[in-house]
């Protein structure tokens, strides 16, 4: 199992087919191999070497795919970086797992400075915007013009292929090691679960973004279908729906979020989407109204919903679109998050780690080849989630007689909003650090729009006074965006167990 097998099948069994299309670029897969292999030859005289960790920070664009490719080709490991976090976030992951080499586009590009300062591990910078390439940075299509494309370095199964950070517990993020088979396995799975769905003559749309690890499944199994890769630098409703009409678009992956913009927005019925056949979801959980919704506008198309986390590479279910209808939806199966994927074993757990019988709420426990090496550098949190070979999600529900599982709350101390996950703990670090501030609790909150939202729940400290104004400024520079509170409660103390904990319940 090596990531680069699909490439190179799709530009042996149909090199003139288009691979990405990016605007007014298109590149079919014969001209897609030539370019990674000179840009994984361009790494490798750069120092590149296997095992070697390579971040990118940039919107979706065709390089993004080719960048993937080309970090495996020279051997070497991704880090992708989120493009929703500040800077201080972003260095944190930079540093961490010593990523030396950096390729940036021109939206971030300001933020350079803050990156070098703080993740001194950084030696090469490669621009890989559109815009003229800054004094002090390689460029990224001068690399691929002058680079003699290289042999590959093959690395597969249980050779590291990506570290992809997710939010930390502990107030920092985690570095999730995700071996080849991993992705192979998801890429794979997704294709063979959707066996109703064209993916071999699949256009799909990448507008959710591609760091994200849910597109990335999505990026793997049209990448092994050799199917054709449309971009958008983000989501945008009214882009999405111009360029679906546009391109012809078949298939899409999208967080719940987005599925409600895309329904909502007035533009959306003024364009033609009926090439649409294939809609992918998840990353929270998605209100019938919504599904309701995204029908009316598009009842063409089969909605599928997958279920999982990162570190599972990340699927663990699957919901056909026959649980969004008809009696799958009257027997209450869009409650739940579907059914095990092919390559997932799925269990509901107690306290003592066995299964509980079905119906009975515990823990999901997940087990199969997606599932994680572990955390970057940090074997204490790796054993506590992976116990007895099982991956212990922190999510609980339960598995009916027919093997649909119901998310039914979070064990973990976790907001979802938007798609994006939000560790309370982290949010409370930055809360605390307001000189205003003595207590403070976070929690999610119900939203129509992201799903959840953050609450913030403060003690003052005596005589000082805060405003939701106030604090959002004071967490701006400290957290990415989606995770600075949206509402704050101020309250005279905070409800504390027998053991002094907080009772967020």
């Amino acid at each position: 199992m090596y990531l680069t097998q699909s490439l190179q099948r799709s530009a042996r069994c149909h090199p003139r087919k288009l691979a990405t299309i990016f605007g007014s670029r298109r590149t079919d897969y014969a001209t897609m191999l030539d370019r990674v292999a000179r840009l994984g030859g361009a790494l490798r005289s750069l120092g590149v070497g296997p095992g070697d960790r390579v971040a990118l920070l940039s919107l979706n664009s065709d390089r993004y795919l080719e960048y993937f490719y080309a970090v495996y080709w020279a051997g070497a490991v991704v880090n992708p970086a989120n493009i929703r976090w500040s800077a201080g976030e972003i260095a944190y992951s930079l540093a961490d797992c010593d990523t030396r080499v950096l390729l940036v586009d021109d939206q971030f590009l300001p933020m350079l400075p803050a990156l070098r300062g703080q993740a001194t591990c950084l030696t090469t910078i490669i621009h890989c915007g559109d815009g003229e390439t800054p004094d002090g940075l390689l460029s990224y299509e001068g690399l691929v013009r002058t680079e003699e494309p290289a042999d590959e370095i093959v690395r597969g199964g249980e050779d590291l292929a990506g570290v992809f950070y997710t939010g930390g517990t502990t107030g920092f993020p985690k570095g999730v090691m995700l071996p080849h088979r991993s992705l192979y396995a998801n890429g794979l799975t997704l294709v063979a679960d959707a066996t109703d769905i064209d993916f071999r003559n699949m256009i799909g749309l990448h507008s959710a973004p591609m760091f994200h690890l849910a597109d990335h499944a999505f990026t793997n199994g049209l990448a092994m279908a050799g199917a054709t890769h449309v971009m958008l630098p983000m989501f945008n409703p009214q882009q999405v729906a111009e360029t679906i009409e546009r391109e012809r678009v078949t298939g899409a992956l999208l967080v719940p979020t987005m599925v409600q913009m895309l329904a909502d927005a007035p533009t959306t019925a003024q364009h033609d989407l009926s090439s649409l056949g294939f809609l992918l979801y998840g990353g929270s959980p998605i209100a019938e109204a919504v599904v309701d919704r995204a029908l009316r506008i598009m009842p063409h198309v089969r909605l599928m919903q997958g279920y999982g986390m990162t570190e599972l590479g990340p699927l663990a279910t699957l919901l056909p679109h026959e649980s969004h209808v008809g009696e799958g939806r009257a027997g209450g199966k869009l409650r739940s998050a579907g059914r095990p994927t092919l390559i997932a074993d799925v269990r509901i757990v107690g306290l003592d780690g066995n299964e509980v019988p079905r119906g009975e709420h515990g823990e999901v426990a997940v087990r199969g080849p997606g599932m994680m090496l572990g955390y970057w550098n940090k074997p204490e949190e790796t054993t506590t989630a992976i116990r007895g070979g099982w991956m212990h999600t922190g999510d609980g529900g339960y598995m009916d007689d027919e093997g649909f599982v119901y998310i039914a709350d979070r064990i973990k101390d976790m907001i979802v909003t938007g798609g994006e996950n939000v560790y309370s703990v982290e949010v409370e670090n930055a809360v605390a650090k307001h000189p205003a501030v003595l207590q403070c609790a976070v929690i999610g909150v119900p939203d129509d729009k992201w799903g959840e939202v953050v609450h913030a729940c403060v003690v003052p400290r005596p005589g000082a006074q805060v405003t939701l104004e106030e604090l959002q400024q004071h967490c701006k520079v400290l957290i990415a965006n989606y995770k600075i509170p949206r509402a704050l409660e101020l309250l005279d103390e905070l409800p504390l167990s027998g053991a002094g904990k907080i009772l967020k319940n």
